[in-house]
């Protein structure tokens, strides 16, 4: 906890800064670029955990009722 950026502030209530197109401009204080908004994530976790969330529920569901009774 020692090493606190003190130039870092971040309020909660404040709105988040514009997408970035003159970095030039505001390199002193940029907001996020666009590439950082809009990047697609190819190989999330999602797409698996749509799958093995349920089987896994209904897995523990039937060992419940039938194994543990």
């Amino acid at each position: 906890m020692d090493n606190l950026d003190a130039k870092h502030s971040e309020d909660p209530h404040k709105p988040h800064k514009p997408i970035e197109t003159d970095y030039s401009k505001h390199q002193h204080d940029p907001g996020p670029s666009r590439q950082a908004v809009d990047e697609y994530d190819k190989n999330g976790a999602a797409p698996v955990l749509k799958w093995i969330i349920p089987i896994l529920v209904v897995a523990l569901l039937i060992y419940w009722l039938f194994f543990k009774g």
